[in-house]
């Protein structure tokens, strides 16, 4: 039913788009015309929302009948329904030669040339190509898969469809996002060159034997890669640039501390209280506000306890918010901390290597 209710939208929006004042839905389909009717209510999350729509759009008229035929009476039906159509595109490009039709985009609220309005696929939510734009952007900055803008709606964006109004730089880091959350965690891993860093998994990063490299051992070709992108070697198991003609017990008994940066970054995490997520492991900072925390990768839980939010609610009884983490406004209008933490000098410089990187483990949390 989910391609009828797409398509009555798609219609009753082409009409408005019209200058249709007055329309009638015609169905041989009852369980549509009870759900139309509000005599039943889907079952199905997806498909409720879906007729909640339609139901929306369908408050915009002046007046929209919905009625119910015979099979056998739809082909005369949709004789009629035709002949009115046509009627009607007539009259529209009669009425607006030479003049812009234009739609109401729901996020800025600005009259649009309908020509860049957007209709998200799937859900057919209509937006405006700038308000798209600023919001995929911004969820793919602080790496996130971008869904679609209306509230509720968990409709995933494609590549395809966003090329309208994307920049080829955009699509570019979209493409990376969706193929980075494709991978699952415990699969990832990134090149320890420090100009590369590409995120590969575990399952294509190069062999050197399959590449009919003949330099290494057999010994070595045990825990030796290459990175996909560089095609620079390293130890997978080490998670170092490649040491030559060295074992990894030998090399970790000569750099005992090849995992510096990891260490100052936990102890910099346990100094700060921040958490880890437990699905992707990515490191999470509150900086302010409530307790309800949504990692870069979906996953909702508590900030307090680490336990998952489920449909908007905790599963903990921890309190939502601290008064502490508020931001309050100067006298002058300026954003002001509440929480002015101590002793922070100490941790600046281990802060400024970490903070807000791409493809390093930590990122900011989100409301």
């Amino acid at each position: 039913m989910t391609l009828e209710v797409m398509a009555l939208t798609e219609g009753l929006e082409a009409a408005l788009g019209l200058g249709i004042q007055s329309i009638k839905i015609v169905t041989d389909y009852r369980v549509l015309y009870n759900h139309l009717l509000g005599i039943w209510r889907p079952t199905q999350k997806k498909l409720a929302d879906m007729i909640d729509q339609v139901l929306s759009v369908r408050k915009k008229f002046k007046q929209c009948e919905v009625l119910f035929v015979e099979r056998r009476q739809l082909e005369y039906v949709m004789k009629l329904a035709k002949e009115s159509v046509e009627s009607q595109l007539a009259k529209a490009i009669t009425v607006h030669a030479g003049m812009e039709m234009r739609e109401n985009c729901a996020i800025c609220l600005e009259d649009t040339d309908v020509s860049k309005i957007h209709a998200v696929e799937g859900c057919a939510h209509r937006f405006c190509f700038s308000c798209m734009k600023e919001h995929v952007k911004v969820k793919l900055l602080h790496g996130m898969l971008p869904a679609c803008p209306q509230d509720g709606c968990t409709k995933q964006l494609t590549v395809e469809g966003s090329k309208v109004f994307l920049s080829p730089r955009l699509l570019g880091i979209m493409v990376q996002r969706i193929r980075e959350a494709q991978i699952p965690p415990t699969q990832k891993i990134y090149c320890p060159y420090p100009k590369c860093s590409a995120l590969m998994s575990l399952s294509e990063v190069i062999h050197p034997m399959q590449a009919s490299c003949s330099k290494y051992t057999v010994a070595d070709a045990a825990t030796l890669r290459k990175c996909v992108k560089c095609r620079g070697s390293f130890c997978i198991s080490c998670k170092v640039p490649w040491h030559d003609r060295m074992t990894c017990h030998d090399y970790k008994m000569m750099h005992p501390h090849a995992n510096s940066e990891d260490a100052k970054l936990e102890n910099l995490a346990e100094h700060r209280l921040w958490q880890k997520c437990v699905k992707c492991q990515h490191m999470i900072e509150l900086a302010e506000g409530c307790y309800h925390m949504t990692c870069v990768c979906g996953y909702e839980f508590c900030y307090t306890c680490g336990k998952e939010w489920r449909d908007k609610k905790p599963t903990c009884s921890c309190p939502l918010w601290d008064e502490h983490n508020l931001i309050r406004n100067d006298i002058r209008g300026n954003v002001v901390r509440e929480n002015i933490q101590e002793d922070e000098d100490e941790y600046d410089d281990d802060e400024d290597d970490y903070y807000v990187q791409e493809d390093a483990h930590y990122n900011q949390g989100f409301r």
